[in-house]
Formats: C-alpha cells, sequence, structure tokens
C-alpha cells in the first residue's frame, strides 16, 4: 500500500512524538544518575559517578538486588515447568475443557496487580500460615510465578502451532521412544521459544511492585519495592536515580534477546 506524502508525514510525526514520550524521560534517569547535583539542578553544571559508586556500595540496594535476582529465577523456573506442560497439553491433545484451561492460564496477565495481590494475600494467609510458611520469598516467588507462567505458555504454544507433528511421528515410527523422541526432536523445535519465553518470565518478575508488596511481608524487599521506599528520601535520592538508570540499561538485554529469539523462532526451526 502506498500512503501519500501528508500522510506518511503525518505517521513519521506522530511515531516521533510517540518515541519522544516513551523514551525521553527513561534518558531523563540516565542523565539524572550522572548529575553533580544532589537536587538534581537542570541542566546539570557538572558530571560526575560518584552517586554510582555510593550505589554500589549501598548495602539495602545490592541486598534488594539479590532478592529480585532470587524471585526471577525462582519464578521463572515454575514458569517454564508449569507452561511448558500445559502448553503442550492444550495444543497437542484434545480433551473437553481444554479452551476454558488456556483462558485460565493466560487470565492472570490480564487482572489488575492490585486484584492479583490481595488475592494472593488472602490465600496465603488463610492456606500456608496455619502450615507454618509465613509472607516471605517463597510467596513472592509463586506470587510472580502465576503471571511469568503465561508468557512461556504463549511462546511454547505459538511454537507448537507452527511444528508439525510429523516429525515426531517420524522418531516413534523409527522406534524412538518418547523420551528420545522429546530430547531428539520436540526439545531443539521448542528450545528458541522456551529461552525466550524464560527471559521474559524473568524481566516481568524483576520489574514487579504491586503483587509483590502484598505477597512479601515486613521482611522481603525486591529492587523495585527498594526503589519505591526511597524516592521520597532526598538523601537517597542520587542512588535511586542510579539504580533505575542501571535497570534501564539492563532491562534492554533480556528484551532484547526475547524479541530476537523470538523472531527466530517465527522463520525458523526446520529440519
Amino acid at each position: 500500500m502506498r500512503l501519500s506524502r501528508p500522510a506518511r508525514t503525518a505517521l513519521r510525526i506522530a511515531a516521533g512524538v510517540g518515541f519522544a514520550v516513551l523514551y525521553l524521560p527513561l534518558l531523563l534517569v540516565v542523565l539524572n544518575s550522572l548529575n553533580a547535583s544532589p537536587g538534581f539542578g537542570w541542566p546539570p553544571s557538572r558530571l560526575t559517578a560518584q552517586w554510582w559508586a555510593d550505589a554500589w556500595h549501598s548495602h539495602g540496594a545490592r541486598s534488594a538486588l539479590w532478592t529480585s535476582v532470587l524471585a526471577g529465577l525462582g519464578a521463572t523456573g515454575i514458569a517454564l515447568v508449569l507452561g511448558t506442560a500445559i502448553a503442550f497439553a492444550v495444543q497437542r491433545y484434545r480433551f473437553f475443557g481444554r479452551e476454558a484451561i488456556a483462558f485460565v492460564v493466560i487470565l492472570p496477565i490480564a487482572l489488575p496487580g492490585v486484584v492479583t495481590g490481595i488475592a494472593l494475600n488472602t490465600a496465603f494467609r488463610a492456606v500456608l500460615e496455619p502450615v507454618g510458611v509465613p509472607l516471605g520469598l517463597i510467596t513472592v516467588i509463586i506470587g510472580h510465578a502465576t503471571f511469568c507462567v503465561v508468557v512461556v505458555f504463549n511462546n511454547v504454544v505459538a511454537r507448537l502451532r507452527r511444528t508439525s507433528v510429523s516429525y515426531e511421528e517420524a522418531a516413534a515410527d523409527l522406534g524412538a521412544d518418547s523420551f528420545q523422541t522429546f530430547r531428539d526432536i520436540t526439545f531443539p523445535l521448542v528450545r528458541s521459544a522456551l529461552f525466550a519465553g524464560g527471559l521474559l518470565a524473568f524481566a516481568l518478575s524483576f520489574d514487579e511492585i504491586v503483587v509483590t508488596t502484598f505477597t512479601a511481608g515486613a521482611g522481603v524487599q525486591t529492587l523495585p519495592v527498594w526503589i519505591f521506599g526511597n524516592m521520597a528520601r532526598p538523601q537517597q535520592a542520587p542512588v535511586v536515580n542510579v539504580v533505575a538508570a542501571a535497570l534501564v540499561v539492563l532491562s534492554v538485554i533480556p528484551v532484547y534477546c526475547a524479541q530476537r529469539l523470538s523472531s527466530d523462532t517465527a522463520s525458523g526451526g526446520r529440519l
């Protein structure tokens, strides 16, 4: 379809405005992390790396970072197992309630975070606390896994829809058992989708704050919660800006890798 010159100009302007709204605030966060003024006067009179050194030596920030990494890895591991198993069941088999199960799996990503957080908090207090499991890192991992399963499920289902079962049937005809078929045929075909789903699930967990607030209890603080709690403290503002800037930079890596893997998945996977 060919667009007229005014239409192309309007689209370019709209795209430029959209990118500016999305990325200029992120650029300001990075610049403020190098601003020598603790009050973040604008424009910066001088740039410095002092705040980066202070953030590196901040015990609270490092402890929160480690907690976020543990929560992200735990939630991603659960999501990979459950999301993959459900995706294979829904896509490769026909049974009563199949569509309902797919809907229930996807639903948590569409619910408001505060609703999910309240529901999980109530369930944990009613079920886990009576048996001696208080709110903490375990409940944070379980809470994050509820929505991380969705991205793994969607990635694997999309890959399976583009993968013919004829490869697996051929392997079975040649005498391969179920384990050999999965190891040599199925897993290589879905490997990139699993990796992409895992990266997106980790990024989603690492950035979560609403559900974490309801499921962490008093003794667990992830990095987003730490940032939110220290934003109102003037003496911590430079360190908060540095941590936020580092997250902006680091978040690009899993998202970019997942995007590339998803692109490869869409065009590859042929034997």
